[in-house]
Order: C-alpha cells, then structure tokens, then sequence
C-alpha cells in the first residue's frame, strides 16, 4: 500500500473513531462500558468486559537500558495478555517503580538517578544487599539483586518507559492506555534513603517489625535539602500528607504517570495488616482515641488532595475489612468514600494466596463494596510476586483457580436492586522475581477469569449479607463504647464463611431499605444474614416486614441493643450476660467425624461483641430452640428459629454468635483449637438446614479445614464455587428444590443428600434437583444434535424421583423438550413438565422418573 492511500485511509479511520471515543468517555478517564466492538469487528459478549485491566509490573522485565529492548518488552507484554485485553474498553499498566520513595526523592530534575526495586528480598535491614548467601538469613532479613549488573535507570528513563507503554499499547490494541505510580509504606521493594535514614519518624506502624511503616497521619522533621514541590526544603512538623501530595503531583506531571495506586493499607490506618491497631491493642479498646484517630486519617486525604487536586488514586486498603479497620485502628471508610477524594475503592486482599484465609479475604471484600464512592470497583488477582520469589498461581495456589472462582463469585447489589459486578480487574504482577514473563501464567490464567466472568452472579444468592455499613460508623461516633460488638461483627462473618457459610452476595443496609420500600423482589429466593437492628430504625421495620411477606432471614450478635418489638419478633429476650466455658447442645444439622465432636463451647466478651445474654421469651409450637448453652445451672439459647403460619413461609433464626477466636500476637486472631473446643461460627452453616439449604461435610478429623463454598446464581441456574484444603473431605448438600445435581459429575445420593468430593478448586453448575433418597446418579452435557437446540443435558440412575428443573432466562414451557428413557433420534419418550410455585423463582417440575432424565431446550 502507498503512503498516500495509507494517510487516506488513517484519516477516514480517525474520523470515525473520535466521535465515539468521546461519546464512550466518561469523567473518570476511563471509557464506557457500552461499546464492545473491537477493531476486528468481532463483539465480545457484555457479561466478560470490563471497564479496566490493569496489569502490575515492575522494571524488572526491562533488563536492558536501551529503546530497542525496553520496545521489545512493551511489546510482549500486550502479545502476552492480547486474549483478555480485547475484553475491557481501557487498559492500564500499574509500576511498581520502587517502593515509592523515588516520589519522597524527586528534587525536580530528570537526570536524577533512580533507586528502584531490582532486588529480591528487603534492601532496607542491617545487613548489605548481595551479602553472602552462606549466612543463615531468610530473604526478609537481607537482599540480593535479581541480576548480575542489573542496569541503572534515570527518572528520564522512567518517562521514556511510560511513554513507550503508552505508545506501544495504543498502536497495538487500539486502546486507551493509561499508566500508574505506585507507593508503598514498608520496608520491602527499594532502599529508602528518605524513610529509614532522613525521616525515620513517620516510620510508626510496627506491620514488618518495630517502626518499619509510614502511617499517613505522620509529621515530617525538619529538613534543607532539596525536593520538587519543596525547592527550599521541609519545615518541622510538616504533615506527610502535604508533603507527599505536592510530590506526588510533580512527580506525576513531569513523568507522565495517569494515576497512583496507594499499597498496603496505606491512607487506611496505622496497623494496616493487623488485627491491632490505634484504638485496640489485643486486650482492650479505648474508645476515647477513635474520634482523634479517625480525624487523622481523613486530615491526611484532604492535605493530600489539597497539593494533588486531580490524579487519580487507587488503594490497596488493608488485609482486613470495614468493620475490623474501624474498631481497631480508626479507619472511618464511609467519610474516605464520602470525601469526594476521586478514589477506586480497596479490592480484595491477598489472604487467600498467602495463608488460605478465604474467609477473611471475602468477608474483607463484601465489607468494603457495600458501599462505594461510585459504581466502581475492582477484583485483584495475585499472579507473580515480583520481590519474594514465588509466583502465586504456580507455586501458592498449584495452578488451581479457587481464588479467581469464589471472589468472582461475590458480588453486590445496588440501591435499584441490581446484582452488579467489578468494573476493573488487576494482576499483581505479570512478572516474576527474576523479571520474566512466563507465558504459561497468562495462558492458563486467563480461561478461568473468563469462565468466572461468564458466569458471575446476575441476581441476588440464595445467602445474602445485609452489611451494616453505616451502622457500624454511627456507633463508631455516637456509641463508641459499642467498638467490641463492631470488631466482633466482621471476625464472626470471617470465621463462618471458613466454616463452610455459602454467602455470596452483599447489600448495604441503606440500599436494602431503599429496595424494600420501593417493594422490588430482588431477595423472593435469596436467605438475608443481617445483625441486630437499632431500635425503631428502619431497618428493623423493613427487617421484620421481609419475614413477614414471606421471607427468611437470619439474625447475628448481642440483642443488648435491641429494641423490645424486635426482641419480641424473635420470640427472644436479655438476660444477665454469662461468658467463659460452656457446655453446648443443639439438634441442627452437624458434621460427621471419626471422634465425637468437642461440645464443649469458649466464649470471651472481648472477641464476641460482651457476654451471651439470649433465652427464649416464652414457649410456643411455632418456635424451636435450636442450640443452648449450659454454665453450671444457667442456660442461654444460642439458636431461636421462629415461623408462624401468618408469615407466609416467612421464617426468622436468631444466632447469638461466638466468634471462638483469640489474639495470640501476630496480624490476625487465632482459631480455637478445634480438637478441644467447639466452633461457634459453625452454628451460621448449621442453621441454614432449618431454613432450607442442608449443607454438611463428612471429614476423618475436626482439625481438617471445612471447605469454603459461594453458592451464586447466573441465567436462572445455581453455581457453587469453592476450594476444599482435603480433598479427602465429602461434601452433602440438600436444597429446598431437593438435592443439587451438578453438571458432568456423579453423586451418591444419600438420605437424600447429594455427596461429592470436589477436587481443589472448582465451579459447578446446577439446573437440576433430585427427590431422591439414594442411588448413584449421574448428571451429564449432551450434543445438541438438533436444530433449534441449544442444549441438552442427561441424568441417568433415578428412582421415582421429583425432578425440578431451572431453565435458562427466558425459556418457557413450550421451549422445553424432555424424554424418560430415550436417546438420538428423540422420536419416543417425550415427557411433559409442569409449572410449579412451591417455591420462589421460575423453574419446572417432572414427577416419578425412573431411568433416565433428558432435558432440552
């Protein structure tokens, strides 16, 4: 082609693409979500796009100081991920440059020499980087260099990189590039001159040792030298929010960065990996720090702002969750969302990937998308670790998806009632400690985020957790003395959800309100898990009027604060507040294992929001005490399921709620020992059989972990995601529809139960349920074979059974074809299902099965 035609040919193409890439603009920077096409022509589906990816790296990949080969890196790296990036409108590339001291460091000048992160290991201990490897020291005790003569970098190369990113991106994808600073506020990724040498003081927080993190609320000391934004040096006492805005916007500016990504809990708190912090020490809370502690942290983001007005932020968060932070260490989320500081809310942590703590990854996440600052967020996948040497996905998770499967499984739900999903998703990093990108890593990866994608939840789960957002920050301000019953509330949900609770989808207590009073249906199929409403609030009205329309609800925590007509909602009253060691007793649903269960129960005020102070009000056939605790001659009851008939199938269960948890040091609250005690979280999956969903789990040892399970809903159909430590351990499920046939797997049906032993990780769809009481039966995907067939599925090994089946949204009656004991052709044996309303949503019954089961559509 000639350079004529090709200009000609440019122009046409520009003059079409301009008018809609400022259509699809919004003011974020990012582009709408509402244009799918790429420049292929070829559309890809709504459900898979995002609206952002960013992909993390560090320098590391640029091994060489050249253009040449600093091209040919950018190059790769979009070849490498090409598959998923034509499924976002806008791609970013977050560098993790250094440890954000090359920010603190700037004087101005781009010929300045830059520290970066070329190590493996901490550069900033006692001992000297490359020191000799014969000495018996962990990577977290010294440093090497991931490389031989490792090359030097400039700020200007630093720009020069950017730059290339940027270019390289747009030409290859089509795509609006954006490219993003990092700061962190340990020890970890560069040696940092500026913290552990010239201002030691703002190093507070003890999350790497004694004094090794910057806490935002930290003032700086004197000092002349030379920096961008304070050409004549710092005065004592300048707050580090000032300072590190006005850095941070030259910083920025000058090399032509479009964002900055706060790491590690930073602008989130003092203590921001621990279960400790400003306002709880392990031992006790001191309410009277929590006003001038949450001050600080939102002093710190107006300073900030103050010097950076426009870039925009993005967070880490903490390693816990809303109410944890807020309790413990001050961190008032709902004013930092609120403040109008153009930020993306914290993502999920990477628990899951460094200590198997699902539960407290997911119960983080629910906690903090709640609510938000706009209809944005982020899901975040730890893939390679560029400073550690290890790479998650290959050596941490074994190259099992069950930290892309169940956080894909989360979502939230809106004030209009609607399921909605993450609009960015990032990968910590694409390169590894050594600065290669395998390309196995994105190759294997990217199926599965996809398949999470394809099928992530549309509408509300069968667990819902109704999170009391602004509750918790209104006692934090007006009933501090409340801090414990906070702190308790999100270790609780924690510990439960690592108990096996199926919970998936989160709504904030306002927005729940908001869809109650407008009298949508969003929750008809869905159990809600709320605490105990303030007296007279809304929430308890709409609480109770749920249940009373027909819905089911279950109800956590001390009723201290509960008001006398919800108590008496719940058939349930307070008594004197006993706590220590107790004997417990309940007729729920258990487990089974080889050893009789522990029943004896360890409940401590500190841990478990005060003492357990419930006991039934007064007796009556339409309530059942479902788990008591005995202490010497005192009783509690721990467990209260109420249903009268004038509640329509309505039904409310009340779990007071042991967190059976302990600080014993460290980042987080250690489990009791499960040989000697029982678990009262276990209580919350427990309860579930007598509202419907009988979930039970048959191991050879109490110490074996429960397995974690979200069980979601997509296209009418019922997905459980989940991650089992033992494989060893049998899964049993019975639904209300009956028992959950999951598609291309067998079960052992017993006692009416479904039974499995799912491998690691895994993500299994469910259309159809079974009313069986035993057999082996199969479930299976069949060709479809037919015009106007799109799918077939096949159960094989029933007996008299009731089959219910949950078409695809919008299939009707007469779009479904079913056969009893018939394959290709499908001439003979065509059956008729029938409607059914026993129970909410929109399925369809077959009855007396025997044989097998062929179900198309």
């Amino acid at each position: 082609m000639n350079h004529t035609v090709y200009r000609v040919l440019k122009i046409k193409y520009l003059l079409f693409m301009i008018p809609l890439l400022i259509f699809s603009c919004n003011v974020t920077g990012e582009k709408s979500t509402s244009n799918h096409t790429n420049l292929s022509g070829i559309e890809v589906s709504d459900v898979e796009k995002f609206n952002n990816i960013t992909l993390e790296l560090s320098l590391k990949p640029f091994k060489e100081n050249n253009p040449a080969y600093i091209s040919k890196v950018c190059q790769e790296i979009f070849t490498q991920w090409g598959s998923l990036l034509r499924r976002t409108d806008t791609i970013s590339l977050m560098l993790w440059t250094a440890d954000g001291s090359e920010i603190l460091d700037y004087s101005g000048s781009l010929d300045q020499p830059l520290e970066w992160a070329k190590y493996m290991g901490n550069p900033n201990t006692k001992h000297e980087v490359n020191s000799s490897p014969d000495e018996n020291l962990i990577l977290h005790e010294r440093a090497f260099t991931y490389m031989d003569n490792p090359p030097e970098f400039s700020y200007n190369d630093l720009k020069f990189i950017v730059a290339t990113l940027k270019k390289t991106g747009e030409r290859m994808t089509g795509k609006p590039i954006r490219v993003g600073a990092t700061f962190d506020p340990g020890p970890e990724f560069a040696k940092s001159e500026f913290k552990y040498k010239k201002h030691p003081e703002i190093c507070i927080g003890n999350t790497m040792g004694s004094k090794t993190f910057v806490v935002c609320y930290a003032t700086l000391n004197e000092d002349k030298n030379s920096y961008a934004g304070f050409p004549n040096g710092i005065k004592q006492d300048t707050p580090f929010g000032t300072f590190f805005g006005r850095q941070s916007e030259h910083f920025l500016s000058d090399l032509g960065f479009d964002y900055l990504w706060l790491s590690n809990g930073f602008g989130f708190g003092m203590e921001t990996w621990s279960a400790t912090g400003a306002v709880f020490d392990g031992e006790k809370f001191y309410p009277e720090k929590i006003a001038d502690t949450r001050k600080k942290i939102i002093d710190f983001w107006s300073l900030f702002r103050k010097e950076c007005p426009e870039f925009r932020i993005e967070t880490r968060g903490t390693n816990l969750s809303t109410g944890i932070d807020l309790a413990a260490d001050g961190v008032d989320l709902k004013s930092i969302y609120n403040g109008n500081f153009n930020i993306l809310p914290p993502p999920n942590s990477p628990w899951a990937a460094l200590n198997g703590d699902f539960g407290l990854e997911l119960a983080g996440y629910m906690s903090r998308i709640a609510e938000l600052p706009d209809s944005r967020y982020l899901f975040r996948y730890y893939t390679h670790d560029p400073w550690w040497i290890n790479s998650p996905w290959l050596d941490r998770y074994g190259r099992e998806p069950h930290d892309i499967y169940l956080p894909m499984a989360i979502s939230r739900i809106n004030e209009q009632g609607v399921t909605t999903l993450p609009t960015h998703l990032n990968f910590l990093t694409i390169d590894n400690t050594f600065g290669d990108m395998p390309v196995q890593v994105p190759d294997e990866v990217m199926p599965h985020i996809l398949q999470a994608r394809r099928n992530a939840p549309d509408q509300a789960g069968p667990v819902v957790w109704v999170y009391p957002f602004d509750e918790y920050h209104n006692w934090a301000t007006n009933q501090p003395e409340r801090l414990e019953e906070i702190y308790y509330g999100d270790w609780f949900i924690r510990q439960a959800i690592n108990e096996g609770f199926p919970m998936n989808s989160v709504v904030s207590t306002k927005n729940f309100i908001t869809i109650e009073q407008s009298e949508k249906s969003t929750f008809k199929e869905s159990i809600l898990v709320s605490i105990v409403p303030d007296e007279g609030s809304e929430l308890e009205k709409q609480l109770m009027d749920f249940v009373i329309k027909g819905g089911k609800l279950i109800v956590y925590g001390p009723i201290t604060n509960g008001g006398k007509d919800f108590l008496k909602f719940l058939n349930i009253k307070s008594s004197s507040a006993l706590f220590g060691e107790f004997q417990i007793k309940t007729s729920m649903d258990s487990d089974w294992t080889e050893r009789k269960e522990s029943m004896r129960l360890r409940h401590t005020v500190t841990m478990s929001g005060g003492g357990i102070e419930s006991e039934l009000a007064k007796p009556e056939p339409e309530t059942k005490v479902l788990a008591q605790v005995f202490k010497n001659s005192k009783k509690r009851d721990v467990v209260v399921l109420r249903q009268l008939a004038a509640w329509n199938g309505g039904a409310v269960c009340y779990i007071r709620g042991t967190s059976s948890l302990t600080y014993k040091g460290g980042h987080l609250l250690t489990p009791d020992d499960p040989d000697k005690w029982f678990s009262g979280p276990s209580l919350m999956r427990s309860s579930l059989g007598a509202l419907g969903y009988s979930i039970r789990y048959s191991k050879k040892s109490e110490r074996i972990k429960d397995p974690i399970n979200c069980i979601s809903r997509h296209d009418n159909a019922f997905y459980i995601s989940g991650y089992v430590s033992n494989q060893t351990v049998e899964q049993q499920f019975k639904f209300p529809q009956g028992a959950p046939l999951f598609i291309g797997t067998e079960t052992e049906l017993k006692a009416g139960f479904s039974t499995y032993r799912f491998p690691k990780a895994y993500q299994k769809e469910s259309r159809l349920f079974v009313e069986q009481q035993d057999g082996i039966v199969s479930c299976y995907e069949i060709h479809s074979g037919e015009k106007g067939i799109e799918r077939r599925i096949g159960i094989k090994g029933l007996k008299n059974a009731t089959i219910r089946f949950y078409p695809p949204q919008g299939v009707s009656l007469e779009n479904i074809k079913a056969y009893n004991n018939s394959g290709y052709p499908y001439k003979e044996g065509q059956i008729k299902a029938v409607k059914e309303e026993k129970y909410p949503g929109h399925y369809y019954l077959f009855k007396n099965i025997n044989g097998q089961l062929i179900v198309s559509w």
